[in-house]
């Protein structure tokens, strides 16, 4: 299953909906982490929550200090879009100039590799230069960074993790070896996800969410929303994966999935995220002291509504 979902795109309301308060610190730490990896992808709707500082003192020094990361991170990836661009529109040049002189195969490649890398690029361009908020940004995808809540002591925090768990005794290249890890099978719980089930939990908040499915043997992709619309929380299970050669510890979650309703299932899909009722959200984030079987009634006691889809353009 391929799956993304779009985020809440107020993170006021995603701490006034859980009672979490922001990990400040940790989304400095992975914002500027971001600055010299770009392989760390964070969806373009989490940084404008930090386009202006909403808190006072040693808070909003931390969010314009997330501002500026941003920024010297956005700046980065124009300058290498636009070399990309330039490099490209040369390669393209020498593909025409050669098939106007004598048509190859490996002439025709060239071209059609360069105009669609340009086009690609420009694309991206766009979007990191857009002031103006786009559908798109709002989604997340396997191997991106994503907001969850989850308990630490006695304290509820929004932190942001990978979304494609890594669990703590699994070796880096796991990532590649099991590339369908940004999800847990309800019923791998007990087996693949022992360790995490029953003790580390999580929840994303989304409010609508992606499948690709397989009609008249071409792929499309359904834009499945709520009705009523409303936030969903999505069950989660997190890890904490320490490099023991040393490093930064990576912080990464998979969604839970479960059979999906009739109408989800009739538009051509066999799983779904789960999607907590509201009242379950302490048992939930504590599964300390509670039985399996207790967590197993939490999950199967969900919220239910009714789930329309859209085919998203090509």
């Amino acid at each position: 299953m391929c799956y993304s979902a779009q985020l809440q795109a107020s993170y006021i309301k995603y701490l006034r909906e859980t009672g979490a308060e922001m990990d400040i610190d940790q989304f400095v730490e992975i914002f500027g982490a971001r600055v010299a990896d770009s392989s760390i992808r964070i969806p373009r709707a989490v940084e404008r929550w930090f386009d202006e500082p909403l808190f006072h003192g040693k808070r909003a020094d931390a969010e314009r200090k997330i501002k500026q990361l941003i920024d010297e991170y956005r700046a980065g990836e124009i300058t290498k879009l636009e070399r990309e661009v330039f490099a490209q529109k040369k390669r393209q040049a020498d593909a025409e100039r050669t098939l106007a002189s004598k048509p190859t195969k490996a002439a025709t490649e060239s071209q059609r590799i360069a105009t669609d890398k340009i086009e690609k690029a420009l694309t991206r361009l766009d979007r990191l230069k857009a002031t103006k908020p786009h559908p798109a940004e709002a989604r997340i995808f396997p191997l991106h960074y994503a907001p969850i809540v989850m308990q630490v002591g006695g304290k509820r925090l929004m932190r942001l993790a990978r979304y494609h768990c890594r669990k703590p005794d699994e070796p880096a290249f796991v990532d590649k070896k099991l590339p369908g890890l940004y999800n847990a099978r309800r019923d791998s719980l007990g087996k693949y996800w022992k360790g995490l089930f029953g003790a580390n939990h999580a929840v994303m908040l989304v409010d609508s969410f992606f499948e690709n499915v397989q009609r008249e043997g071409k792929n499309q992709v359904l834009h499945f929303i709520p009705k009523p619309e409303g936030t969903m929380l999505i069950a989660c299970l997190y890890s904490e994966w320490r490099d023991p050669k040393g490093g930064p510890v990576l912080l990464s979650f998979a969604a839970i999935t479960d059979e999906p309703p009739a109408e989800v299932a009739a538009a051509g899909h066999d799983r779904m995220i789960i999607n907590l009722k509201p009242e379950h959200l302490e048992s939930w984030l504590k599964p300390q002291g509670r039985s399996l079987e207790e967590l197993e009634k939490v999950l199967s006691d969900r919220q239910s509504p009714y789930y329309e889809h859209e085919v998203m353009a090509a």
